[in-house]
């Protein structure tokens, strides 16, 4: 596992970025949806991906995911250039995205999730023994004590619960970046707190988070860095030390907040 990372004087990483994109564009026929994306993604870090309803964040997450494939620009990971031509090459780097859906089965029960597509085997046989340790380890390593057994059907889960069953099967893969999508929408406060710190610790053991929200009170809470998409590009990636909520605001809406964002953002909208 990775070791946090440290920083600099001015809030900024020293350590190579886990994820890095240089100039990434990306175009459905004759529409352009991603414009010279450039991104940093740090092991130990939660990088808020923030953006307006069409502001490309799905199209961008499904590119790291290797869902959709970037018509040009740089992706490197840990400092290498790669590419990803498809989920499997995604996942084989250590790329894991947990969507909205959560894509879980209710009849299934949380060892039975966590395995589902990757079970192991004991000759013909399913080896539940190792699984349901695996299991276990992974809820304990990220502090999990909301889930009563490991054997318990996911329809009997609440939301959070279901949430944090997502996160530890994305984190039971050797991940060495999670991707989450709204992971805290339609949760009680209760939920989202328990979600919120399932969050933090998952950066705190060394995984790269990227945390999409259109909640500010979240994103203040747990980001290290804010990456703002406003019509497909990218207005800012900074650290979230350097900017307060009005400003993240301004960035989703408008392009720039006064000295920070996208130069001749209002001019391209009003072309």
């Amino acid at each position: 596992m990775s070791a946090p990372t440290a920083s600099a004087d001015d809030g900024t990483s020293t350590t190579t970025p886990t994820l890095e994109l240089r100039d990434v564009n990306k175009s459905f026929g004759a529409v352009q949806v991603l414009h010279g994306v450039s991104m940093k993604v740090y092991p130990g870090q939660v990088t808020a991906l923030v953006g307006d309803n069409g502001a490309g964040k799905s199209t961008l997450i499904k590119s790291i995911a290797g869902i959709h494939a970037i018509d040009a620009g740089e992706f490197l990971f840990e400092g290498r250039p790669v590419t990803v031509a498809g989920p499997r090459e995604a996942a084989a780097l250590g790329i894991e995205v947990v969507y909205q859906d959560l894509a879980l089965c209710d009849n299934l029960d949380v060892v039975q999730n966590m395995f589902l597509g990757r079970e192991r085997r004991n000759g013909i046989l399913l080896d539940e023994a190792s699984m349901e340790q695996a299991a276990r380890d992974t809820l304990t390593k990220l502090s999990v004590r909301t889930l009563k057994s490991v054997r318990q059907l996911v329809s009997s889960l609440s939301g959070g619960q279901r949430q944090t069953v997502a996160i530890a099967k994305a984190v039971l893969w050797e991940s060495k970046l999670v991707i989450l999508d709204e992971p805290t929408a339609a949760l009680g406060v209760a939920q989202t707190r328990q979600v919120l710190d399932l969050v933090r610790r998952l950066a705190d053991t060394g995984h790269a988070v990227v945390f999409i929200s259109h909640n500010m009170v979240d994103v203040f809470e747990v980001a290290d860095r804010v990456a703002a998409l406003y019509l497909g590009r990218m207005a800012a990636d900074v650290p979230i030390s350097q900017v307060d909520r009005s400003q993240v605001i301004e960035l989703i809406t408008a392009g720039r907040s006064g000295e920070l964002g996208l130069q001749s953002a209002v001019a391209e909208v009003g072309a």
